[in-house]
């Protein structure tokens, strides 16, 4: 499995560090504005600093809704080779910080959806270090490419979004178009981007966690994804729900929100199951989705509470009509569960019975229109 975490942190500071040393001498002026930014080269990697401490703040303090209050600067009269240090000594801070977070344990990022994990706060900080270690040095005229297995994961992880590299461009140049650097061969250049952070969805007992692509690449061959698993788990439907994920990645027709997401029981953060979409909805506005439990946690009432949590989430976002269960004639239990997170029996779709949940309001406008009749 593509791996993101503490270790890619410290090999992402050594390779960057070492590459700013080389510049951080009389020779080169970090007065001067970093490539493509507003900011000389110096306020980059105060930038870089300061980015490494919050991040790191952001996970001890289990920051919820805003943004922990404190902000690292660079001493006045800092010159290169002590921003280069600086850089070196908050990326250790951001790496020990992700290694010793708990399985829970998340802070406060806007995008997309209020919150990130160990991981993503991994790959925000590797993300700005890469792309800023390239600006500073562009504006010395000084080529930097970072090793492309880094690029790879950084890519899958926090670029879920983004086509993977073809054949013929290198991660790195797929990274650096993604982030509105650089240009590829068919693809129209991006004014604007942002990263996708894991989503996270509380329910009572239980979690959703999105599955990112390398997660559902292990998953699908036979690892654990990553996740704790329960005695059973993951059963057969689990994994055949993430070759699906991982093969859309691998097209580049996969959209993160509409993927799968891990079942984990929040008393002893183990991973019971999984629950998901079967791609983004259709032309109508239709989602579908599918859900799978290990057997040992079948019968406590979990599949009820992650089916009603990603219901009522999908049901928010812009242009879903509703989403769709189809379940096989004689699956009782399933049909018990569709029915407690609040479906509805449809009209059958073959030889499968339907069960629907639409947004409340439709709910409200079909009832009025009935009475009205």
């Amino acid at each position: 499995m593509l791996e993101m975490g503490g270790n890619q942190v410290d090999e992402a500071v050594a390779h960057a560090t070492r590459a700013l040393r080389a510049v951080a001498t009389t020779a080169y002026d970090w007065t001067a504005h970093a490539g493509g930014l507003e900011w000389t080269c110096l306020d980059t990697a105060e930038h870089v600093v300061s980015d490494f401490t919050a991040y790191a703040a952001q996970l001890t303090g289990r920051a919820q809704g805003a943004y922990v209050p404190i902000e690292a600067t660079l001493e006045e009269g800092t010159d290169p080779a002590g921003a280069v240090f600086a850089i070196e000594a908050s990326g250790g801070l951001l790496a020990a910080v992700v290694r010793t977070a708990p399985p829970d344990a998340r802070g406060y990022h806007p995008y997309p959806y209020g919150s990130a994990d160990a991981r993503g706060f991994a790959a925000m900080g590797i993300v700005e270090l890469l792309l800023h270690t390239y600006d500073v040095l562009r504006a010395f005229d000084v080529a930097y490419e970072p090793p492309e297995n880094l690029c790879e994961a950084l890519l899958a992880w926090q670029f879920p979004h983004v086509p993977p590299a073809r054949e013929g461009d290198s991660h790195w140049a797929t990274l650096l178009w993604a982030t509105g650097r650089g240009s590829l061969p068919g693809r129209a250049r991006l004014e604007r981007w942002r990263w996708h952070n894991q989503i996270h969805l509380p329910a009572d007992r239980v979690a959703l966690l999105e599955v990112a692509p390398p997660a559902a690449a292990d998953l699908a061959a036979g690892g654990t994804g990553g996740f704790d698993w329960i005695e059973g788990g993951p059963y057969e439907g689990t994994r055949g729900a993430a070759g699906r994920t991982a093969r859309a990645y691998a097209a580049g027709t996969h959209r993160p929100e509409w993927g799968m997401y891990a079942v984990v029981r929040t008393a002893d953060h183990r991973a019971i199951g999984a629950i998901g979409f079967h791609g983004a909805p259709d032309d109508e506005g239709w989602a579908e989705l599918g859900y799978d439990l290990a057997p040992a946690a079948r019968g406590n009432g979990y599949a009820t509470e992650a089916l009603r949590t990603l219901t009522e989430w999908a049901l928010t976002l812009p242009d879903v009509r509703g989403v769709r269960a189809l379940v096989d004639e004689g699956n009782t239990a399933s049909e018990a569960v569709l029915t407690r997170a609040g479906y509805t029996r449809a009209a059958d779709r073959g030889a499968r019975r339907a069960y629907v949940a639409r947004p409340a309001f439709e709910d409200e406008a079909r009832s009025a229109n009935k009475a009205g009749c």
